[in-house]
């Protein structure tokens, strides 16, 4: 996937695009941003894009993305070279194209995710998974789910998806006795 596909603009050599960039309607400040990422070597953008994407999709597991999830994915893509506005306008474009393509699109954005990462980033992403539906104070069923979902897609090794599942343990909504955290 291109970052400017992810991002909504043109299609890939022989697709169609959905709809044009509309250039015109832009701020300045969005045609720099958009440069700036344009000018990563395409495999980074390509890796940060498709983080952004799973990050968004452990989000919107519930079906709904909540500020601080946001903030967030906001954080993590910052923490792994983009700048806030970069970041703000990624995790945007992320959560756009989640609720958009949805389903349709996870397991394929993910297993690229896999492809173009080695073993050391695919559990740096799904440790930000859970750090993503854990923001809230709480990992519901659905996202604890989608979280099992997305490790097994990574190729995630049992024994290390199950020590990063322990690190959120009392957050767990669906466990015996649980409390929210006031």
């Amino acid at each position: 996937m291109s970052f400017m596909r992810f991002l909504g603009g043109h299609a890939a050599a022989g697709a169609p695009a959905s709809e044009p960039l509309q250039i015109d309607a832009e701020t300045e400040a969005v045609r720099n941003i958009v440069a700036r990422l344009e000018s990563l070597p395409p495999e980074k953008a390509r890796l940060l894009a498709s983080m952004a994407y799973v990050l968004a999709r452990a989000a919107n597991a519930d079906l709904e993305i909540t500020d601080v999830e946001t903030q967030a994915i906001e954080s993590v893509l910052a923490e792994y070279g983009l700048d806030e506005s970069e970041a703000v306008l990624v995790a945007e474009m992320a959560k756009l194209q989640e609720r958009k393509a949805g389903e349709t699109s996870d397991y394929l954005v993910t297993r690229e995710f896999r492809e173009a990462s080695n073993p050391d980033q695919r559990l740096i992403l799904l440790r930000a998974c859970f750090q993503v539906a854990a923001a809230d104070g709480a990992i519901t069923a659905e996202e604890s789910a989608t979280l099992d979902e997305i490790a097994n897609e990574l190729d995630i090794e049992r024994g290390q998806a199950t020590a990063v599942r322990a690190q959120y343990a009392d957050l767990f909504t669906a466990r015996l006795n649980y409390q929210p955290k006031q």
